[in-house]
């Protein structure tokens, strides 16, 4: 053990350190350097890219909006800031192992094999990969959109080649792989609709009513807090359906993406107001039961005496 904690033990080791320190540390800070500045430049270049997409898009003769056009060049930069930034810090890896004498030809030379073999057990993770790359191309899906994707509904937080991450109105955060996706219904693309199934009773006046929900909805396309979200006036369909107890009127609003549930929920809410105030009835699910031959009727609500209760 002497040997090892010898006083030429120690000098071969301070003179290695230091010849270290003086021809490999300097290169190795160097080398990090650059990778700070390549991924800093990267950011810049991007962001160049993104303004003149943005510039692009405004004038394009795609039939969408502005927000919409927006929304596609967003997510597209975020994906390639994302490969541009693994790529980067790879090839720092590999400089920094060639800089500390670790031959990193064997490590290029096994990464096709390496390569071959996850692609045969790795399907599945090249299928995600190929997967998102189309979702992205097809412009099918961006980030701010609303969608439902295999019956789960949220808000798209982030989109990578791999995955899709979706947060839903209770805060839940959901992964879906790109290649597990069977159905994708994106609520939030190019325009939106609040669909209206307005019940009224059978006695009502159907003409009447659908001029009410007119006037409802003239007003709302007039307060300037909702006439920017609409597109299309009120579209009054008509009769939809007969329910048990109920007249069903389908209406539609044509909205901005993404605007249909806040114009919904303020047009129902001026509607229930404006039935009141005219008498219109909403009703509620009512059963009359005939007893026996004595044509006798009797609703389910009516309480029934016990036949030991003195009267």
């Amino acid at each position: 053990m002497e040997q090892y904690f010898s006083a030429e033990f120690w000098r071969t080791f301070n003179l290695n350190v230091f010849n270290w320190i003086i021809n490999t540390l300097p290169s190795l800070l160097f080398v990090f350097f650059l990778a700070c500045v390549s991924q800093w430049l990267f950011r810049r270049v991007t962001r160049r890219l993104q303004l003149t997409m943005m510039k692009a898009a405004q004038y394009s003769r795609l039939e969408e909006s502005l927000e919409e056009k927006e929304k596609r060049v967003n997510t597209l930069i975020n994906v390639i800031r994302q490969s541009g930034k693994i790529v980067i810090w790879v090839v720092f890896i590999l400089i920094m192992l060639r800089e500390v004498n670790i031959d990193i030809a064997p490590i290029l030379a096994s990464a096709g094999i390496v390569g071959l073999a996850i692609g045969f057990g790795a399907q599945e993770f090249v299928r995600d990969f190929i997967s998102g790359f189309f979702l992205l191309i097809e412009n099918q899906i961006r980030e701010g959109d609303v969608v439902v994707i295999n019956d789960t509904a949220g808000l798209v937080e982030k989109i990578a080649l791999r995955t899709i991450i979706l947060r839903d109105f209770t805060g839940t955060v959901h992964i879906f792989q790109s290649g597990k996706i069977n159905t994708l219904s994106n609520r939030t693309k190019d325009w939106s609709a609040a669909v209206f199934d307005i019940g009224v009773a059978y006695k009502e006046d159907v003409d009447k009513v659908k001029d009410v929900m007119l006037e409802v909805g003239d007003e709302l396309a007039k307060d300037e807090a909702f006439s920017g979200a609409i597109l299309e006036p009120l579209e009054v369909l008509g009769v939809d359906r007969f329910d048990e107890s109920a007249v069903i009127i389908k209406a539609r609003f044509k909205t901005k993406p993404g605007e249909q549930w806040r114009l919904g929920r303020a047009y129902n809410e001026r509607l229930k107001k404006r039935f009141d105030t005219e008498g219109i009835e909403i009703p509620f699910p009512q059963r009359t039961i005939y007893l026996g031959d004595t044509g006798a009727a009797q609703t389910p609500d009516a309480p029934k005496k016990h036949p030991l209760e003195k009267s």
